[in-house]
Formats: C-alpha cells, structure tokens, sequence
C-alpha cells in the first residue's frame, strides 16, 4: 500500500490543492482499490464521522457554494449539466442546451453553463449551435465547480433561472437557491439507473419534491410518471416531443456497390442501454446469416466498447466519442439500426435513426409499446430471445425493401423544429416566473 501511495504522480497535488483535502482522500481510496461493488468507495476500517461518510457517499448532491450579487441589468440563465464533452454531448445533453438557448431568447438574458465533471469545451457548444443554426445574443459564461471542490463559490442573482438536468445537479441546486428559482429537465425516470437502495430513494426524494418544476421529455415519460407515484411531475410539469430538425437528420446518399450499414447503439457502462443482450443479438445473426457481411458494415457507436468480434472472426467497426456532426452523418448513413433502452423513455437513437431514413430495432417497456406514431420503420419487440431475433429479421427485410422504407421515412411524424417543440415550455415557464 505504501508503495501504492509513493507512486501517485504530481498531479494528485495539483488535485489535493484544487479540490480539498476531503476529496484527495477519497481519490485515494479508490486509487488503492478501496471501493464497493457499485464503484463508490469502501467503507473506512476505523472510526469516521457520520457526516463525512455521507458527504463522501453522495458528493455529486453536495450544496455548491454560491454568494449573492445585486441584480443585473441583464437576465441569467445557468444551465447545469455534468459534461460538454465528446464522450457526453449525445442527444440528452445536446437538448439542454437548445432548451437553455430558447430560454435565453425568450426572456432577453445571457447563458451561463455550469459543469460539474469536466471543464468546458466550448468548440462542443459552438459545433452544435451552428449544426442547429442557433446564434446567441451575448457571449457564453462557463463556469466549471467539481462536485468535490469544496472552496470554488459562484455568483447568482436574485430570481436567476437554474436548468438542472439530473436529480444530483438538481439536488446540489437545491442546496444553494430556493427550489422556485430551479427549472428541472427531466429526459428519464432517473430511479431507474439504481438498484433499490439509498441512491433509489433520495433520486426519489428529489422527484417527489412539491415545490420543483419539471419539464418532461416526451409525452409518453409524462405519463409514466403520472402512473408510478409522481403525480407532482404532471402537476407541476410540462413535457415536450424533442425535434429533430430536416438540416441535421436527414438520409446521406450510398456509394454504388457500397454494403448496407446495420449500426448498433453501444454504451457497456449504461446498463439501460442493455449491451450484452444487444451483442448477443448481433452475434446470433451474424453465425445464421441474418447479419452477412458480406452484404452489411456493422458499426458499434457509442462509449467503453471493448473490442468484438462477431461469428467466427468478423470484426465491426467501432466509433467512440463522436462529435455532433459525425454522428449525424453515421446515423444518415445507416439502413438498420439496433437500440435498446430498458426503460419506459424512447431514448435518442432510435428516433435519430428514424429521422434519417434507418429502420431501426427498439424494445418494449411499460408504456413504450409502439414507437410507430413516430415513425413506421421503428420496430419495437418484447425483450425475450426469440422477440428479438423475428424483429431483427422484420428490420433487415424492412430495410432492404427499399420503397416501403422510403414511404414510411416520408410519412413520420417526428418533430422538426425546436421553436415548435419548446413553445409550449417557453410559456410555461414564462408565466411561472
């Protein structure tokens, strides 16, 4: 252990001092193996202080320390959000900051983005701006407080509009302005990223809080909600269909004698995404034919994929950490699609895939029984092995019948605009200001 300790390089002092003895010690921890089977770090052998353990156990919650100023004469609103990076910045991410931008327009204020895991790449928000044909009026404040820096202080206004994109970035708001001044987009039931424990039940807690706003990704999660015990949400919410504007997502011409591309949604270490029943799915019909390559290119896109290999040797195409514009030139470029959400949200992918011309193979959950009032070429199936196999073989046979597929992208109802999609939010949140 000693000779663990020796071999931390400078910049763990460069962290000790940026971030606070606090949380130096618990990157020790887990730099010496010390953590638990959900990653966070063991519990101390001695004696500690119970508000230590809890502080280092939920630190992402942990109030961020504010100080106030006078009123300026220009409105703020301050996005909060983990990451603008590459590996972050997929659809989620990508609609609160739109959202954030048509808040800004709508009132007349400036943007401040506040993160929480990574400094600011602010080639990231400007690829995606332009990519949207978005322009702001005044230039872009960053702010980057780690959720262990316990020193850094930032500045708010009275009645500054938060837009918190997480139960923890929502609870560490909380913690620092009143609830009222708290806009909270919500893209998931966020319960469902944690077994039934503590984290379970304080994602709970914040969901069920009176006195927060919400603005709900889809219809359909709306009502899941209303359904499960958060009638608050509805109540106090307003959801919105995500856009998906002809610009960004629209199909990308094949070369002649070019394969036809089936792309797989791969995130390993988001367990919703459902990696291993996604793998096994394209492993089976890659040994039966189903998936030949010598007629398909299978692409893996996403994040942490470890290196595959399907059938008796075929290796895929792996992209990770795309930018905004490669991916949506990957996505126009696909004919088949598989995406796996297991939970009641549609998720991103799929409706991406839609939106540019892709049939794409999607799973049933709870109220998620049919993606088709998007769009025809989104297949959804139950999640058992054989479901799946006959969806996947209805994508392929959709896919390759090339003026069926066209019909059902030409007649898709997905939302193209995002002045359309958030005109109901805007007044929504005007009116409760």
């Amino acid at each position: 252990m000693l000779i663990q300790l020796l071999s931390l390089p400078k910049k763990a002092v460069r962290y000790w001092r940026k971030y606070g003895t606090q949380a130096f010690i618990q990157r020790i921890i887990v730099r010496l193996g010390g953590v638990d089977g959900q990653g966070q770090p063991a519990l101390p052998k001695g004696p500690v202080q119970a508000r230590y353990l809890i502080d280092t156990r939920f630190t992402q919650c942990n109030a961020i320390r504010v100080f106030s100023v006078p009123r300026a004469a220009l409105e703020r609103v301050t996005l909060v959000t983990d990451s603008i990076s590459s590996g972050s910045f997929y659809g989620g991410v990508a609609t609160a900051i739109i959202l954030a931008v048509k808040l800004v327009e709508s009132r007349g204020a400036r943007l401040r983005i506040l993160l929480r895991v990574h400094e600011a790449e602010a080639a990231n928000l400007a690829k995606l701006l332009a990519l949207h044909k978005l322009a702001l009026t005044h230039e872009v404040e960053f702010a980057f407080v780690h959720y262990n820096d316990e020193h850094t202080e930032i500045d708010v206004f009275p009645g500054e509009l938060f837009l918190t994109t997480s139960w923890w970035t929502t609870s560490a708001m909380m913690g620092s302005v009143s609830p009222a001044d708290i806009i909270y987009l919500l893209q998931e039931d966020e319960r469902m990223f944690y077994p039934h424990g503590d984290d379970h039940l304080r994602c709970t807690a914040v969901l069920s809080n009176p006195k927060l706003r919400f603005v709900v990704n889809t219809r359909m999660l709306l009502e899941h909600f209303k359904q499960t015990g958060l009638p608050n949400v509805a109540e106090r919410g307003m959801s919105f269909e995500p856009a998906f504007p002809a610009e960004v997502f629209f199909p990308r011409a094949r070369a002649a004698g070019e394969k036809r591309r089936f792309v797989f949604y791969a995130r390993p270490n988001n367990l919703r995404n459902l990696f291993y029943t996604g793998i096994e799915l394209i492993d089976d019909a890659v040994r039966t034919g189903l998936l030949d390559p010598a007629t398909w290119d299978i692409v893996l896109v996403g994040k942490d994929i470890p290196h595959v290999v399907f059938g008796d040797g075929y290796q895929p195409k792996v992209l990770e950490n795309l930018g905004w514009q490669d991916y949506a030139t990957l996505i126009g470029q696909a004919d088949l699609g598989l995406s796996l959400m297991y939970t009641p949200h549609p998720s991103y992918p799929p409706l991406d895939l839609a939106a540019s011309g892709a049939v794409v193979v999607s799973n049933r959950f709870g109220l998620k029984q049919d993606l088709a009032p998007y769009c025809a070429n989104i297949l959804c199936s139950e999640l058992d092995r054989d479901a799946m196999r006959q969806a996947l073989a209805e994508g392929v046979r959709l896919a390759l019948a090339d003026e069926e597929r066209r019909r059902n992208y030409e007649g898709n109802r997905l939302q193209r605009d995002w002045h359309t999609s958030f005109a109901e939010v805007l007044r929504f949140v005007g009116e409760a200001a």
